[in-house]
């Protein structure tokens, strides 16, 4: 039985390698599976003014961080504009809500959100 330098167990001879988090077996650990973000099914896009300039705000997403952050950037060509993806929110520079609602109602169901 060996310990990293933290303190937690790395492998058993019972079972191989462990978390050192959970001290489960890595096929078990569940530690550091990230969680899916749960809602209602509704993507919401809005628009919002920030410091004076507008941006496209896209909310209620069910995808985790790395499909996500994929979205946005392809979003992000398609408006041909700049953007972010953080906090499981996608924002995109301008006034996209028409073209964004148009290509997300392939395959989630919009909502328009805001004014």
């Amino acid at each position: 039985m060996k310990k990293s330098s933290s303190g937690g167990l790395v492998y058993s001879t019972e079972h191989g390698r462990t978390c050192p988090d959970c001290r489960q077996p890595i096929a078990q650990c569940s530690c550091k599976t990230p969680a899916l973000p749960t809602g209602d099914g509704h993507v919401r896009i809005a628009r919002e003014v920030r410091s004076g300039k507008t941006i496209t705000v896209i909310r209620g997403v069910l995808l985790a961080a790395p499909e996500l952050a994929k979205l946005g950037k392809e979003l992000k060509n398609l408006c041909g504009s700049g953007g972010t993806v953080k906090d499981g929110v996608i924002e995109i520079q301008g006034e996209h809500r028409e073209l964004i609602a148009k290509k997300l109602t392939e395959r989630y169901k919009v909502k328009l959100a805001g004014g």
